[in-house]
């Protein structure tokens, strides 16, 4: 029983604990801006202030300046690094760039989009008033039944094939036994 007690306590603790350990760690969880277009990749380090230098795989690299400009990225994995002062931020860069992409913003993506389910949409209301119209027109088909007079009629009430058993001809559905379902 007391254990039962005790775990609501140590839920709030450790709630109470993962919170503060988060706000003292918001400063080494600073963001680079990472912008590619075509095979250029531009990375920007999280501090502004001060000289900055560069490095890519342990390699330092000749960039002044917060931003960073590879050109002619060959896609290959690196580790990216920025010096401030006496902080050092890094980065894990798997960039993936393209020479014959195209970029498409937003409002040509919904155009094409949009367009697609216009298109879509008229095709569905084009068959359903060309098969509606079909139904009417159906005449003498193979699976469909005669209309009009060519309809066949049922046999009169009075048939012989569906006449009630007489007391007389119960030999012969002796053999047979009703079945139950």
């Amino acid at each position: 029983m007391r254990l039962e007690r005790s775990l609501p306590f140590l839920g709030l603790l450790l709630c109470v604990v993962g919170t503060t350990a988060q706000q003292d760690d918001v400063e080494a969880q600073a963001e680079f801006l990472v912008e590619i277009s075509g095979t250029t990749v531009t990375i920007t380090c999280p501090v502004t202030e001060g000289s900055i230098e560069w490095s890519i795989g342990g390699t330092k690299v000749e960039s002044s300046g917060e931003k960073y400009v590879i050109e002619n990225h060959d896609s290959a994995p690196a580790n990216v690094s920025c010096l401030a002062g006496s902080k050092t931020y890094e980065m894990y860069l798997n960039a993936r760039v393209c020479t014959n992409c195209e970029e498409l913003d937003a409002l040509a993506v919904t155009g094409i989009i949009t367009a697609d389910l216009l298109i879509t949409f008229g095709v569905l209301i084009l068959v359903y008033y060309f098969s509606k119209d079909r139904k009417g027109r159906a005449g003498a088909s193979a699976g469909g039944r005669p209309r009009g007079q060519k309809m066949q009629r049922p046999p009169p009430v009075p048939n012989p094939d569906y006449e009630p058993i007489r007391k007389g001809q119960r030999e012969v559905y002796a053999g047979l036994e009703s079945r139950g379902f």
